[in-house]
């Protein structure tokens, strides 16, 4: 008789960074994606991005949910922090944040791990999501799994799943201060 696997939520940032993340959990675990980003500006950004990763779970065949963004909780949580550099305490409280609500979501879906695609991206403090998923995981009685997906080239192999799948790759993080701070400066807003 086959070993149901296990269920683990995927917090999803983007569907590059899903690509890798589904491509590298899917033999192991069933995985439920969540796409949960009240960062994402502007809203057209959101819609694409949010678009791109139900055509990858469509792909791909695999379970994605999406929880609605809380944009006005997100902004008064990060508002204060607006002059910091990427990865500084705006950055932390963002992560913490989403990665907050997708434990939140799995515990709600019964599911017992979670962990998060931000760990693809070269530009994120993977020390400090890891160390933030765990302490959320404990205090709700979960388990946080500490993948670093960027290991292992995979940002590289996010790059060439995009391509395989025609995936739209965005150029900033996703809220106005990251599209400031990009070098390529594409998108400003007031």
């Amino acid at each position: 008789m086959r070993k149901m696997k296990e269920k683990i939520l995927l917090h999803i940032c983007c569907a590059p960074d899903a690509a890798i993340g589904w491509e590298r959990l899917m033999n192991d675990w069933e995985v439920v994606g969540l796409f949960y980003n009240p960062n994402i500006e502007p809203r057209e950004e959101y819609d694409l991005r949010r678009y791109e990763i139900f055509k990858l779970s469509g792909l791909l065949a695999l379970e994605c949910l999406e929880e609605p963004p809380d944009t006005a909780l997100w902004f008064e949580l990060v508002k204060e922090y607006a002059d910091e550099p990427e990865r500084g305490a705006r950055c932390h409280r963002c992560i913490a944040h989403r990665l907050e609500v997708a434990a939140g979501c799995a515990a709600q879906l019964s599911i017992r791990t979670f962990t998060t695609t931000l760990t693809a991206s070269p530009h994120k403090d993977v020390a400090f999501i890891h160390q933030t998923g765990q302490e959320i995981a404990a205090r709700l009685g979960l388990d946080y799994t500490a993948i670093t997906f960027r290991k292992q080239n995979g940002y590289q192999r996010s790059i060439e799943l995009s391509k395989h799948y025609g995936l739209y790759r965005q150029n900033y993080c996703g809220c106005r201060w990251s599209i400031r701070s990009n070098s390529n400066k594409t998108k400003i807003l007031p």
